[in-house]
């Protein structure tokens, strides 16, 4: 029987699944990145949350910066309490020491405050310091092995802060048990903070480069979801059950509505109907099946409007909570972030009908295009194993058209249905057209079909019988030349 190793919890979310439920109790870890990207944040946010827990935290700097400039900056954050200081948290300056008497003197300096604050938590800022101290890589070696032996002895973890981007070479690498870097890079003009964990000895973690941001609650780390969500964290449903789509017409077209848990994609030009589908899909919601819009361009109150001139009151179904609506700008935002924020909305309101409008917003927020197929696999992968039946919209640029562009490279291996809007130009009037594509393992109806928005909802009609080139946008009665 395999043992569970003892975690530290970060009280960073993000961090923590990263680390596959935190730091290792008694273990060691180097914190490198260059000054600004967040190391002395990361570890007073974990000591403040460790002290939250019950723990006790031993700080202790190597640098030549007052502890007070330090206070001051971390007074701005929100994880901070200042009450803490001097009880459960003691900063102790070993710079003094470092520079009158050595590595040797520190080592004897901190392992007596261990035991006078009885630490759990040891953090020590200025690793650099120390090793320019060091005649020698023994000399560094011996510096963090003695320091980490006293730690162990007391059942202590420790945390050693350096802006000096250690190679995998080095002694003090060689000899910690976990490394976490931070850093940041240019993506266009914009400035993009990752995480990577570059070591973890003898424990799990999520492999590759993380984003993070720095705000007033301290570091958040945005897991990519593709990682997180390698297995869905459910089994999901073993039966077929239909969900209705709030659209009559189109229920009976698919055989009696949607696979529960599965994925749908309606992809259109603007203006097509795309957003009034999901709003008659989101409209069948009850208290016993929530739903849940999570747009990127109707902001609530304009949803509301346009369900209303459709026929659908939204705004009841809010104040019942059988719906919740959620706006999310594309001005700024993190892939992995707003695919969190989607996945919370989903678990607090406990929705089993979900509408994202649209995956083209996803697009414009990813700095690595190359990543959308794993991400989308991800998501929909995880909404499926919950036991939701999603509604996606993608945009197709062109209101004309034969030519039909994915959002994604095998999109069709990711979607279960797939429902095709079009402009089709047919006797001198202007026709929606909806066309069902694919419907994975079921039975439906090819032919195409008029749809038609009134104030009294959304019906469907054939309308095209004897036509042709109806989906290129100019649709002729059969046999004209």
């Amino acid at each position: 029987m395999t043992e569970r190793l003892k975690r530290l919890p970060t009280g960073i979310e993000g961090l923590d699944a990263l680390l596959k439920g935190g730091l290792v109790v008694g273990a060691s870890y180097i914190v490198q990145g260059p000054p600004g990207a967040g190391k002395t944040i990361l570890a007073n946010q974990v000591a403040c949350n460790h002290v939250r827990e019950g723990g006790r935290v031993l700080v202790a700097t190597l640098l030549s910066e007052s502890h007070e400039r330090l206070f001051q900056y971390l007074s701005t954050l929100t994880f901070f309490d200042p009450a803490m200081v001097g009880d459960s948290i003691q900063f102790v300056s070993a710079f003094d020491v470092l520079e009158q008497d050595g590595l040797d003197a520190v080592v004897r300096l901190l392992r007596q405050e261990i035991a006078r604050q009885q630490a759990s938590l040891l953090v020590v800022d200025g690793l650099l310091n120390a090793r320019s101290r060091a005649e020698t890589s023994l000399d560094t070696k011996k510096f963090v092995s003695e320091l980490q032996g006293h730690a162990a002895f007391a059942n202590c973890t420790v945390l050693l802060l350096t802006s000096s981007c250690l190679e995998a070479s080095s002694p003090e690498h060689t000899m910690v048990d976990g490394v976490i870097e931070l850093g940041e890079h240019l993506v266009g003009s914009a400035a993009v903070r990752c995480v990577q964990l570059r070591k973890t000895r003898g424990s799990g973690a999520l492999s590759g480069r993380h984003e993070y941001l720095i705000g007033e609650a301290g570091l958040q780390v945005f897991p990519r979801l593709e990682s997180l969500y390698s297995y869905p964290s459910l089994a999901g449903a073993q039966l077929l059950r239909r969900v209705g789509t709030g659209v009559a017409d189109l229920d009976r077209m698919l055989g009696g509505g949607l696979a529960e848990a599965s994925v749908s994609l309606l992809m259109g030009p603007s203006g097509v109907g795309k957003t009034a589908l999901g709003i008659a899909f989101l409209a069948a919601s009850s208290t016993v099946e929530p739903g849940l819009h999570f747009g990127f361009y109707e902001t609530p109150e304009r949803l509301r409007l346009k369900a209303a001139a459709l026929g659908y009151d939204l705004s009841g179904l809010e104040r019942s909570g059988a719906l919740r609506l959620c706006w999310q700008p594309t001005t700024e935002g993190l892939l992995d972030q707003v695919g969190a924020r989607l996945l919370e909305q989903v678990r607090a309101s406990g929705a089993r009908r979900v509408v994202i409008d649209s995956l083209g917003a996803f697009g414009r927020l990813a700095l690595e295009p190359a990543r959308l197929n794993a991400f989308f696999r991800a998501l929909s992968g995880e909404l499926r194993a919950r036991d939701i039946t999603v509604l996606l919209t993608w945009e197709m640029r062109d209101i004309f058209g034969a030519e039909i562009t994915a959002p994604a490279p095998d999109l069709s291996s990711i979607v279960d249905n797939l429902l095709l809007l079009r402009f089709a130009e047919y006797q001198a009037q202007l026709h929606r057209v909806l066309s069902i594509v694919k419907v994975r393992d079921s039975d439906h109806d090819p032919a195409l079909q008029a749809l038609d928005l009134g104030s009294q909802g959304i019906t469907l009609g054939r309308a095209f019988d004897g036509a042709s080139g109806v989906l290129s946008g100019t649709a002729v009665p059969q046999g004209d030349p």
